[in-house]
């Protein structure tokens, strides 16, 4: 994946070992980092889904900050990176 196209992030994250209501996905981003400096909390997950890409999945985050923005996140399970792919409208998703 470009580095440049798509920047690695720093994210908190928990990743489940065991079946949790409080934890509702198997990898649950909390937080993030974007290398500029900017700093979100994620008030809700919108959409996720995992795509198959050679040996290794993509795991695909749609994401509400408590700011009101919304964001696409991809967690690599390979490099075990996490990359912002763009900042989503609501309304063009959500209406």
């Amino acid at each position: 994946m470009d580095n440049q196209k798509f920047p690695p992030i720093n994210v908190l994250n928990v990743i489940r070992g065991f079946h949790d209501p409080d934890i509702p996905h198997h990898i649950t981003p909390y937080r993030f980092e974007t290398r500029q400096g900017e700093k979100h909390r994620i008030a809700q997950i919108r959409q996720v889904h995992r795509e198959r890409v050679g040996k290794a999945f993509h795991y695909h985050f749609v994401v509400k900050t408590q700011t009101e923005r919304y964001f696409h996140l991809i967690f690599d399970t390979q490099t075990l990176t996490w990359r912002m792919v763009q900042e989503v409208d609501e309304e063009l998703f959500f209406s």
